[in-house]
């Protein structure tokens, strides 16, 4: 009797002691371990432009019809250099659709020069094709500029379905790719990216830091 009842208090206390069904949160299903933390070079994707822009770029932004119809006046006061007429909605203000958000790949891409910061001079210039690309990053998405005399790199924040918000800088003749935005403030960008055709958009950057009072890049997907 002695053994049996030894047999059967060390059979309750191994009971007592085994792990509840389900594990040890008692019949509640562990919650999976956190993420990962972001790989080298990546941080939290930067879903406001609102965060970063400093206020003369705000400014400017604010200013961007304003600008639009100082650029046009002036193109259409003075000489230029290339086809103004030819180029459509490129350089129409309204021209904007739904569905701004590009996707990643490569693109062909020229500038358009619109006004003159000094009121003297050519009014517009049309350049000829170089190349760009957008990517997507652990960011969000970046454009960049990549030939030319003057490059163009940022990234595109999201907006509104007719718009994403770009903040970025230039690098000119042979410096290296320009440095992240509000880094130097000589050479930061604003601009607002827009969809105006069949695999076709626009990068529309008001008061610019170089010559013109409005520069307008237009990106055709290869």
């Amino acid at each position: 009797m002695r053994i049996t009842a030894l047999t059967l208090a060390a059979g309750l206390l191994l009971t007592a002691c085994a792990t509840p069904p389900g594990g040890d949160f008692g019949g509640v299903t562990p919650p999976p371990p956190p993420p990962p933390p972001p790989g080298p070079g990546q941080g939290p994707v930067l879903a406001d432009w609102r965060g970063p822009i400093t206020a003369f770029d705000r400014d400017r932004l604010n200013r961007l019809d304003r600008a639009w119809a100082q650029a046009l006046s002036e193109a259409r006061r003075f000489e230029g250099s290339g086809d103004l007429a030819s180029l459509g909605a490129l350089v129409d203000p309204r021209a904007a659709v739904s569905g701004a958000e590009p996707p990643p790949g490569d693109y062909r891409c020229r500038t358009v020069k619109l006004g003159n910061q000094n009121t003297q001079g050519l009014g517009y210039v049309v350049y000829g094709w170089f190349d760009c690309r957008i990517e997507q990053t652990g960011r969000g998405l970046k454009l960049s500029k990549l030939t030319g005399s003057q490059r163009q790199t940022g990234l595109l924040f999201p907006e509104t379905p007719q718009r994403l918000i770009f903040l970025g800088g230039l690098s000119v003749a042979d410096e290296p790719p320009a440095s992240s935005y509000g880094q130097n403030p000589e050479r930061d960008l604003v601009g607002v990216f827009e969809r105006i055709g069949s695999r076709r958009w626009r990068l529309v950057l008001p008061y610019p830091q170089l010559e013109s009072t409005l520069d307008v890049i237009e990106l055709v997907a290869n």
